[in-house]
């Protein structure tokens, strides 16, 4: 009789066990599959531009302010580490951005106030400044990489690190900003 009740109890185990199992993958395969996350930048404006030509002397000192959303569509929260994203002219670093150390909730929008000086003398000594400044446009590649770990459901914890480069448009006239964001997530 305990045998009969050991085999019941041992196959009905076994059953719930694959059960389990079955539910986990699906879910890993479906519901809980990360997403790569939505980011867009948006310029809140110039706060200060200064721009004078004394002789043979050209200066030039440019702070712009950034709103960045990120949209993040997971189920998992997305906490990372203070960094520095990159902004480049026409393959030359022009700026650093600080990005503060932040958490993403599962399914929500974020949004991220930054601003930054642009580094004058590289920007001026670009062969391509003075034909964008003429052209009214002005193109900025942005580049961050933000290592941190995603929580999912506050049981599971995995390390990621989620990539973005930004390509900005910047009319010099309107000061409007067009950008196209490509980002990805590495877990």
């Amino acid at each position: 009789m305990a045998r009969r009740g050991l085999k019941i109890c041992c196959f009905t185990s076994a059953v719930l066990l694959a059960i389990l199992t079955i539910i986990i993958v699906t879910l890993s395969l479906t519901i809980f599959k990360p997403k790569q996350p939505q980011i867009t930048t948006h310029a809140i404006g110039l706060e200060s531009i200064q721009f004078n030509i004394t002789g043979t002397n050209v200066t030039l000192d440019v702070t712009l302010s950034m709103l960045v959303t990120i949209d993040n569509p997971n189920y998992g929260g997305f906490e990372y580490k203070s960094t520095t994203g990159y902004v480049s002219y026409h393959g030359s670093m022009v700026a650093e951005v600080p990005i503060e150390r932040s958490k993403i909730p599962p399914r929500a929008k974020v949004n991220i106030t930054t601003s930054t000086d642009l580094i004058a003398d590289k920007l001026l000594s670009n062969p391509s400044f003075w034909g964008d400044v003429a052209s009214g446009c002005f193109n900025f590649t942005s580049m961050t990489t933000l290592h941190g770990k995603v929580n999912l459901a506050k049981i599971f914890k995995f390390h990621a690190t989620a990539y973005s480069t930004c390509y900005i448009l910047f009319h010099i006239q309107s000061q409007a900003v067009d950008s196209k964001c490509n980002s990805r997530i590495k877990l």
